[in-house]
C-alpha cells in the first residue's frame, strides 16, 4: 500500500496536528499511527485489508455511465473521474471470502464524483442486492457518498426507491445486510439503501446524515452540538449500532459471517 517515496511525504494528521510520513499512514490501514484519525480510503484497498487474499472476484464491472439528459460537461466530469480513479464509476461489486466465510461485497469510492448515486451506481448496488438473494449470501455494503448525482437528474433520484425496493426484497428473504458507513456518507444514500441495512456499523468520526451541518445551521440559524452528525453521536443516538475502527472490521464481519451461517442460514432455506 505504500512505496519509498512515501516515505518522504509528510502528512499533518486532521485531527491531531502530527506529522506523519504517507508510509506511516498507510501501514496503519491509512489512519493516523498518533490518534487513530480515520483518512479517506479507496475500495481496492479495502480489498486488501478485507477479503482473504486472492478470494475477491468483481462482478459487473462493465457497467458505466452515460449523459441520459444531457447534462454539460457531464461525460468531461465522467472521464475525469475515470482516468483519477481506475474505476469506471463510484462502486466496485464483488464476491469474497472473509475469515473462510463467503460474502457479496461493494465498496463505494468518494474519490468518484463525491460518491455520488447514480444510474449504474444504483444498478451495481441492487445486482449486488439480487446476487445475495440467489445465493443466500450476506451482502456487506461500505458506503461513502455525497448524495444523488445531479447530472443525471430524475434518474439518480429513482436510485433511492429502486435500492429501497430491492433491500426490501432482501429482508423478506431473511438474507443479512451489513453497511459500513465512511467518511462522508450523506444525501440521497443516507435516505435510501445505507440506512436499511440489518446491522450499521460506523468508522470512527464518520459525517453521517441526510444534509451537512453547515446546511442546516443556515436554515436553522443556531449552533449545532459539538460532534453534530459525526459517528459517535449517532451512536448515541441511535442512529448506528456499532462503530468498528479499521483494523478491527475485518475480526467484526467474520464473527458477524460466522453467526449468519449458523443462525440464518435455516432463515433462508426455508424461503
Amino acid at each position: 500500500m505504500a512505496n519509498q517515496n512515501d516515505e518522504k511525504i509528510i502528512e499533518p494528521c486532521p485531527a491531531c496536528g502530527g506529522q506523519y510520513s504517507t508510509a506511516e499512514i498507510a501501514s496503519k490501514l491509512k489512519t493516523c499511527p498518533g490518534c487513530g484519525y480515520h483518512y479517506r480510503m479507496e475500495p481496492f484497498e479495502r480489498v486488501e485489508y478485507l477479503c482473504d487474499k486472492d478470494s475477491f472476484v468483481e462482478f459487473s464491472g462493465n457497467l458505466s455511465s452515460q449523459n441520459p439528459i444531457d447534462f454539460w460537461a457531464y461525460e468531461e466530469k465522467l472521464s475525469s473521474a475515470m482516468e483519477k480513479t481506475g474505476m469506471k464509476d463510484a462502486v466496485i461489486t464483488g464476491c469474497c471470502e472473509i475469515g473462510k466465510r463467503p460474502a457479496i461485497l461493494a465498496l463505494m469510492s468518494f474519490s468518484f464524483m463525491g460518491g455520488s448515486m447514480g444510474s449504474v451506481v444504483g444498478e451495481k448496488i441492487c445486482r449486488a442486492m439480487l446476487k445475495s438473494i440467489k445465493d443466500g449470501l450476506p451482502l456487506i455494503a461500505y458506503v461513502t457518498s455525497g448524495g444523488a448525482r445531479m447530472q443525471e437528474g430524475i434518474f439518480s433520484l429513482l436510485q433511492m426507491s429502486k435500492t429501497a425496493s430491492v433491500a426490501a426484497e432482501m429482508d423478506k428473504a431473511a438474507v443479512p445486510f451489513i453497511t459500513v458507513l465512511c467518511d462522508p456518507t450523506t444525501g440521497g444514500v443516507t435516505a435510501s439503501f445505507a440506512m436499511l441495512a440489518d446491522i450499521i456499523i460506523a468508522e470512527p468520526g464518520a459525517l453521517i446524515g441526510f444534509a451537512g451541518p453547515r446546511v442546516i445551521e443556515g436554515t436553522i440559524h443556531a449552533k449545532l452540538p459539538e460532534g453534530f452528525q459525526r459517528a459517535e453521536f449517532q451512536l448515541e443516538h441511535g442512529f448506528v449500532d456499532l462503530i468498528a475502527a479499521r483494523k478491527e472490521q475485518r475480526r467484526v464481519l467474520s464473527s458477524l459471517l460466522e453467526l449468519h451461517s449458523t443462525q440464518y442460514q435455516g432463515l433462508y432455506s426455508e424461503h
